[in-house]
């Protein structure tokens, strides 16, 4: 599907998340809004959620830790596997990246994020669908935001960056502690996260595999 243009100027506004203030999102404070707008002018809502429209916790994170640690990412070629926003992508172009592949299955996240990096003033962002049932694709970096949020992305997820793994690249996920996450991963960073609409902000941690 096509995204009508103008769909996210009209149902969305710009955002600066509050532990990554260098990165401008399309975000939505009502959802089921959303998904009325996405089902009456968007040409269908789809069957994804629009994990799109929010900056999680754990990308959050990622995404600090990157903009921290420019030596991870510079020069090199990234891919941000489940981009949603593509806040962890454009922090890692904005951190110096030579190349970033933004990978997902929505086409809303697809479309919004070349809007988001432009936005942030970050150049390099290239969105491309699923990767999961595909060969690696050829980048030095993976990073993963936020995608063990349930068994079925869980199951798919798992192998696929352990593959990643032993083929060289550099694996690092974001997550608040889901109970999807695999053992076995290397504690790096945590950070305390201001969570939308909850007083008490959300702890996540940086993970590396080893």
């Amino acid at each position: 599907m096509t995204v009508p243009e103008g769909f996210f100027a009209r149902h969305t506004r710009l955002v600066r998340p509050p532990l990554v203030p260098e990165v401008a999102l399309h975000l939505a404070d009502d959802v089921t809004a959303l998904w009325l707008a996405m089902e009456s002018d968007g040409g269908g809502a789809g069957d994804a959620s629009p994990f799109w429209a929010a900056a999680w916790v754990g990308g959050q994170g990622l995404a600090r830790h990157v903009l921290d640690h420019p030596d991870l990412v510079a020069g090199r070629t990234v891919l941000d596997l489940g981009c949603g926003s593509g806040l962890v992508g454009i922090a890692a172009a904005l951190a110096g990246a030579r190349r970033v592949l933004a990978s997902d299955v929505d086409p809303y996240a697809l479309a919004v994020v070349p809007l988001n990096a432009a936005a942030s003033g970050a150049s390099g962002v290239e969105p491309v669908g699923d990767v999961l049932d595909a060969d690696l694709p050829g980048v030095d970096v993976v990073l993963a935001g936020d995608v063990f949020y349930d068994l079925r992305m869980a199951d798919r997820v798992r192998p696929w960056l352990f593959t990643a793994w032993v083929r060289g690249a550099v694996v690092l996920v974001g997550d608040p502690g889901r109970s999807q996450l695999p053992e076995g991963l290397r504690e790096v960073a945590g950070y305390d996260v201001p969570d939308s609409g909850v007083d008490v902000a959300r702890r996540t941690t940086v993970w590396r595999l080893p």
